[in-house]
């Protein structure tokens, strides 16, 4: 696989990274099809596990690069990557402020309105993807600016370290997949539609990827900023909806321990390869 991207430009490199983590979703959302149900339990720990190695990659393959590369500079070598981590964070709450929102119990899918929020008609199965598919954003942005770094020529930014990204991201895609195509199950939507709505929502992943990876391509002293920026939009995915969501299931510890290991993962993927 190495061998294969090496050759490849690094927007054509973060595409294809991309569209794997993307088949990994689809590969999550195709338990529709052979499994009937998947219990609480499972699925707490499967997310927990999402959100550590998020957290992880958040570090190791983000911000960890961004504070090497200001130091090169004439800044402090925090700040662009503390800038960049903030402005993450307000771009997601800012989005997802936009959206006339139904906090959907992802694991069991109750639809329930949160008072004061913006009433709407739209589908309750519509917003569950439109909040997946959001979330995915960043992991595509993620990837593909570490791709994009590659292109700037800086030493902290190596094709293994980028692939390895992309390998974790991936890999805590598949209870994203589960996550939508199980819940959409549960409401009588046939098994194909349920896997066609679980692998559509990964499909910002590329598009995220190709936009991230141009852009510090043209702006590269935007490049520290832009790893910080997706660290943060990821911390806030995590923070904000993965643990509440696999806590709120009363398998808190279980969830935790997903988390935990998770985490483990992807600190050895990209310690050990990255």
């Amino acid at each position: 696989m190495i061998e294969f991207l090496a050759g490849l430009h690094p927007v054509m490199q973060a595409f294809l990274a991309t569209c794997f983590t993307w088949g990994v979703t689809a590969l999550g959302a195709a338990s529709v099809f052979t499994f009937k149900e998947v219990s609480g339990r499972v699925l707490d720990g499967m997310l927990g596990f999402a959100a550590g190695v998020m957290i992880a990659a958040s570090f190791w393959s983000l911000l960890a690069p961004a504070i090497e590369m200001a130091e090169a500079s004439d800044l402090p070598a925090w700040f662009p990557a503390a800038t960049g981590f903030l402005l993450g964070g307000l771009f997601l709450r800012a989005v997802d402020n936009m959206l006339p929102r139904i906090h959907c119990c992802i694991s069991g899918f109750s639809g329930s309105e949160k008072a004061g929020e913006i009433k709407t008609g739209w589908h309750r199965v519509t917003l569950l993807i439109l909040a997946i598919t959001l979330h995915n954003i960043p992991e595509g942005l993620a990837v593909g600016v570490a791709f994009g770094a590659l292109a700037a020529g800086y030493p902290y930014a190596t094709l293994m370290g980028a692939t390895t990204l992309a390998i974790g991201i991936g890999i805590q895609n598949f209870p994203e997949g589960v996550a939508v195509s199980m819940p959409l199950r549960r409401e009588g939507m046939s098994r194909p539609r349920c896997f066609w709505y679980g692998q559509l929502s990964a499909i910002v992943e590329p598009i995220a990827a190709v936009i991230g990876a141009g852009a510090v391509i043209l702006a590269e002293p935007l490049l520290p900023y832009a790893l910080g920026f997706a660290a943060g939009a990821m911390i806030f995915v995590v923070v904000e909806e993965l643990i509440p969501e696999c806590q709120r299931g009363g398998n808190a510890s279980l969830a935790t321990a997903g988390a935990m290991i998770g985490f483990a993962v992807m600190m050895v993927l990209d310690v050990a390869f990255g």
